[in-house]
């Protein structure tokens, strides 16, 4: 019996949804198994989105070297991913001081990691430092502080194990970078220099291994949101439109375990670039090639608008 023509868009969207389902399930599994007994370092495994990802490596029967700047919180994490473990599946995690504000420990570091098992397969550099203020109140000492976590602490530290990965003839690494490493909004001034001197060395950087078979993978994201969903506010006198919907979706971000998932996903079908954002930041990305007056003219606008400077602030 035939089917009526009214039907057959709802069944075609549907079975789609139906293949995609699948399709992200298996891919799911794939992921775990793919990074089995691959060794792993996060360089931020206590914050939000480095948890995110230990759990999910650690689940995939990877061999995780997890870095931080807290002996407690490295154990506590340390604790969470062994006591409901399968001995039998899964490795216990190895841990490491880092601190990227302290520069001068980096050779000794690089060494301990190396020295964890030899080796490293997948780099995952998610340490950032974040700043919001006017150019003139940021001193000296504050810019290079954040250089030094945002763009000279993961380099050094890709530079480290890189003799391992050439040596082998593969490896991974991924910068955890941000939208602002490609796009500069006010406020951020030291920040975004970061953003983007780390978004410039990673990209030279998978130019110059990609003939060692090593895989160099960005994920610019918009800010992350750990917190819970703001309560109703009370109706407030409206701004001019355009800031009002900047605003707006800046209220917006990417949850850690979304950008987790993203990051083991990055590792496994091993993309050398992801951009997580929403539509306005992707319009501004195109703006500023396309119409950068434009985009320097709202984002000026912006700052002149109460609203939209307190998102920034």
């Amino acid at each position: 019996m035939a089917i009526p023509s009214v039907m057959v868009l709802p069944l075609l969207i549907v079975v789609a949804a139906g293949v995609y389902y699948i399709y992200n399930e298996v891919m799911q599994f794939m992921s775990k198994s793919l990074v089995r007994n691959k060794v792993v370092v996060i360089t931020d495994a206590v914050s939000g989105v480095g948890t995110e990802c230990a759990h999910l490596f650690h689940k995939g029967g990877a061999r995780l070297i997890l870095c931080g700047t807290s002996w407690d919180k490295l154990e506590s994490l340390y604790d969470s991913l062994t006591n409901d473990a399968d001995p039998r599946e899964t490795f216990a995690p190895k841990l490491v001081i880092l601190d990227f504000s302290d520069m001068d420990s980096m050779e000794d570091v690089v060494a301990e990691v190396v020295e964890c098992y030899g080796c490293v397969d997948v780099l995952i550099c998610n340490s950032s430092m974040k700043m919001k203020a006017p150019v003139q109140s940021v001193s000296l000492e504050q810019d290079r502080n954040i250089m030094d976590i945002n763009y000279f602490g993961p380099s050094t530290l890709a530079k480290g194990v890189l003799p391992t990965m050439i040596s082998r003839r593969s490896g991974n690494i991924v910068l955890v970078n941000s939208i602002q490493g490609r796009l500069a909004v006010p406020f951020r001034s030291s920040y975004a220099a970061s953003k983007h001197a780390a978004q410039a060395f990673f990209d030279c950087l998978r130019a110059e291994v990609e003939e060692f078979g090593i895989v160099v993978s960005t994920i610019s994201h918009t800010f992350i949101n750990a917190s819970d969903p703001p309560p109703v506010e009370e109706p407030t006198p409206k701004p001019n439109a355009v800031t009002a919907f900047i605003a707006k979706q800046m209220t917006h971000g990417v949850r850690p375990s979304v950008l987790a998932n993203e990051i083991m996903q990055t590792v496994n079908r091993k993309r050398k670039e992801v951009v997580l954002a929403h539509p306005i930041p992707w319009v501004a990305l195109y703006l500023r090639s396309l119409l950068p007056s434009f985009l320097f003219a709202v984002l000026s606008a912006g700052v002149k608008d109460s609203v939209l400077a307190e998102q920034m602030q």
